[in-house]
């Protein structure tokens, strides 16, 4: 026995007689030479370590390109967002408008006029890149823009409220995602927090009760991510406002999402309008640029001139500044709010949002017979009516009637777990599919699939009919 296994150690080629194969040339010039060898190196390794047999150097160069291949996928991956969340956090949030996208191109490519005044031929300030249209389209005095809303909330409090008190209801002390929470924030920003109220009830008493010498600012938070529904009371910025001006402390509105035109018009429910919080009377209002808004990642503060002024001096300014690419995308993205009237067609986000149901169930018709031929004996595949939601904490309890494919498994046993197969296999696909998994099924929500020749084409690397019991 272990003179056979010696006898098959010796087939293996040597490093040099795979390096010489035409396949290997190939694959030097696709990946460089570094790449290639230790790719050799390491799979005629593992040969040797495993007993393998590999009797010519074509077997270890085929080994070598499949692993090449794989490491060259990149890791942020395109994938399919059928899970019925628009504005799915961990897959990106908001879809970019055509023009925002050919903006960021251009930026990507070209030396641009970034901090550089044109007129003057000195140094410029990028906020001016996006002022006047955000001025424009809140009615704010001034305008700046960091890297997101949760850094916007950060530079506020650092540069109003360090070493003072930030009043702010017991109610609104939200928690994003990742666990991150607003009294973190908070803390970190050097403020000290003063909660008022109860988690349910807050009334005007309780901050007037509160406020003193002391107090750097009182923060109004837009529930955007939840609701506390019942037994419930809190007090509207607008009523916040005069007892900001009698204390003169700046009342701060986090907007959370935001959004710059009434949901309304859209068949959405109402959500406060950054407009709106500015015409409320709050000296600040931040917000998220890639929520509803349909932009980039980015955090705005729009508000009073002064108070802009104070932030943008803080050195913290510029470690949350954002870069040239996504200056662009806003930009691009302000200008398509000029035209409201256009708006869902032009931006994916408020195009996904108002999609028909009756568009949808059309898809999910033309789908069905082909995903079921793909999906094989082992599953059932329905058209089912489902609920789509708007995510990344954006009004929680709007659902939106969608339509989608529900695929289960034929055998009512051990359900669960071929459901959690075909859910993984699916996401192993070229171009990964995520679903999500409810009553029993595996449900496609159909709501945000846009490209659907492009999501029939993905399905030919699938072979489930080929696998009576599903898969492995």
């Amino acid at each position: 026995m272990a003179k056979s296994a010696s006898l098959s150690l010796r087939r293996l080629p040597s490093v040099d007689q795979v390096l010489r194969t035409r396949a290997a040339m190939n694959a030097v010039n696709r990946f460089g030479r570094p790449a290639v060898v230790a790719a050799v190196r390491g799979t005629l390794a593992a040969a040797r370590a495993d007993g393998m047999m590999a009797d010519a150097a074509d077997q270890v160069v085929a080994a070598v390109l499949r692993q090449l291949e794989a490491q060259q996928q990149p890791n942020l991956r395109p994938v399919f967002n059928l899970t019925g969340t628009v504005l799915h956090t961990n897959l990106g949030r908001a879809l970019l408008a055509d023009a925002a996208i050919e903006a960021a191109r251009t930026a990507m490519g070209n030396a641009v006029a970034l901090e550089f005044d044109l007129g003057g031929g000195r140094r410029g300030d990028r906020d001016d890149l996006v002022h006047d249209l955000l001025c424009e389209l809140t009615g704010a005095e001034d305008a700046t823009v960091v890297n997101n809303n949760a850094a916007a909330v950060l530079l506020v409090l650092n540069t109003l409220a360090k070493g003072r008190e930030a009043i702010v209801s017991r109610g609104e002390l939200i928690e994003i995602g990742g666990a991150f929470r607003l009294p973190e924030i908070m803390s970190r920003s050097g403020a000290r927090l003063v909660e008022v109220g109860t988690t349910n009830r807050t009334h005007k008493k309780d901050y007037i009760g509160a406020a003193g010498p002391k107090t750097g600012l009182i923060l109004k938070v837009h529930a955007s991510n939840y609701r506390i529904e019942g037994f419930t009371k809190e007090v509207d910025a607008r009523e916040l406002a005069p007892l900001a001006r009698e204390r003169k402390v700046p009342l701060v509105h986090d907007l959370g999402s935001g959004t710059l035109v009434d949901l309304r018009r859209f068949g959405l429910a109402h959500e406060p309008t950054v407009k709106e919080a500015v015409a409320g009377g709050a000296d600040l209002v931040t917000f998220s640029g890639d929520k509803l808004l349909g932009g980039p990642q980015a955090g705005f503060i729009v508000g009073r001139k002064e108070l802009i002024a104070r932030l943008k001096s803080n050195p913290m300014k510029r470690a949350l500044r954002i870069d040239k690419i996504r200056l662009a995308a806003l930009e691009a993205t302000l200008r398509l709010y000029r035209d409201p009237d256009r708006l869902a067609e032009r931006l994916p986000t408020l195009r996904l949002l108002a999609r028909p149901k009756k568009e949808i169930a059309a898809v999910a018709a033309r789908l069905l017979p082909i995903v079921a031929q793909k999906i094989g004996g082992a599953f059932t595949v329905t058209v089912a009516e489902c609920t789509s939601q708007i995510g990344s904490g954006a009004l929680p309890l709007e659902a939106l009637p969608s339509v989608g494919l529900a695929i289960r498994p034929s055998a009512a046993r051990a359900s669960g777990r071929a459901l959690s197969a075909l859910s993984a296999t699916l996401r192993q696909l070229p171009v990964p599919v995520v679903g999500r998994i409810a009553d029993n099924a595996l449900i496609l929500d159909l709501r945000c699939l846009d490209d659907e020749k492009g999501f029939i084409a993905n399905l030919v690397a699938l072979n489930l009919a080929e696998k009576p019991n599903g898969p492995a």
